[in-house]
């Protein structure tokens, strides 16, 4: 039921998805029942290939998130956490209310024993044809050297289990490559991040590096990562609007990632842009299955133990 364009963005790209898996990989749709199987009926879609949990309440998009979730206990949202929880689905995805996704996966879920702040991320386009992280981009808009330094942990799991960066680089963002450069946060969190041998930690990057092989993995606070998150995506879309094709660029579409997972969280969870279409919602499912199939969440707990 989450997104701009839901049900049909949701339904449809849920069913994309199960031409791409295998027999025992199954997707459970969370959400008013009715709706969906009206839905799958009117398009010729038989309903027995997906499962259903019954949740008869919205969380709107421009709902505030901890009020909605109090308010409305039986949200898709809330109703998909608890199947999370209880073991009943192995991932939860959704292209809702975001601020309700991350209320929910903060205390529905809860983070790992060990880590401070949760985090998500982007993927950076390579000129090398690869791609690369950056976190956080907007969750934690204020943030301390001990929290830079678990995302640059984070990060490279990530990197290295679910896009197979073997000992990816890690690169903090900054205004200048020399050690001494920044403000006091950058300054402190790299005296952490060159004093542990577990995470390969190459130095400060700055801005026009984010698009080349310098580093796997870019470290920043979430107002930071957002603004640069924001900048690339308002590049693509000019391009867009300019009817311009090129191969890199065109890797700059949000539809290819699906969403990004929240890091941290004693669960497998994916949050999804609210403009997702049937394509961004099938690779975020997809996605979601690489989380599962990757055991990252327990090499997570593993490396904060």
């Amino acid at each position: 039921m989450g997104g701009d364009n839901s049900p049909d963005a949701t339904l449809n790209g849920a069913y994309l998805a199960t031409k791409e898996l295998k027999e025992n990989e199954k997707i459970v749709l969370v959400g008013d029942e009715n709706i969906a199987k009206s839905w799958l009926f009117s398009k010729n879609i038989d309903s027995s290939i997906f499962e259903f949990i019954h949740a008869d309440e919205v969380i709107t998009m421009n709902e505030h998130a901890t009020k909605a979730l109090r308010k409305k206990p039986n949200n898709s949202i809330s109703i998909g956490f608890k199947a999370l929880k209880d073991k009943e689905i192995d991932v939860f995805s959704s292209a809702g209310n975001s601020g309700a996704m991350l209320v929910g996966s903060m205390f529905s879920i809860g983070p790992i024993k060990g880590v401070i702040r949760p985090s998500i991320t982007s993927v950076l386009p390579k000129k090398n044809g690869g791609v690369g992280l950056i976190l956080d981009v907007g969750v934690n808009a204020d943030c301390k050297p001990d929290v830079l330094f678990q995302f640059a942990i984070l990060g490279s799991l990530f990197a290295e289990n679910v896009y197979n960066i073997k000992n990816p680089k890690v690169g903090l963002l900054n205004i200048g490559e020399e050690r001494g450069k920044g403000n006091l946060l950058t300054q402190a969190t790299y005296r952490l991040l060159e004093d542990n041998d577990d995470i390969n930690f190459i130095g400060n990057i700055e801005g026009r590096d984010l698009f080349n092989d310098k580093a796997d993995v870019v470290v920043c606070d979430g107002f930071t990562g957002n603004v640069v998150l924001k900048l690339a995506e308002s590049f693509y879309t000019l391009i867009d609007q300019k009817k311009l094709s090129d191969p890199y660029f065109d890797r700059f579409n949000y539809e290819i990632y699906g969403g990004t997972p929240v890091l941290g969280v004693d669960g497998n969870v994916l949050i999804g842009h609210g403009i997702s279409n049937e394509n961004a919602i099938k690779n975020m499912i997809l996605l979601g299955k690489d989380l599962i199939n990757s055991k990252l969440n327990s090499k997570i707990k593993k490396a904060f133990k």
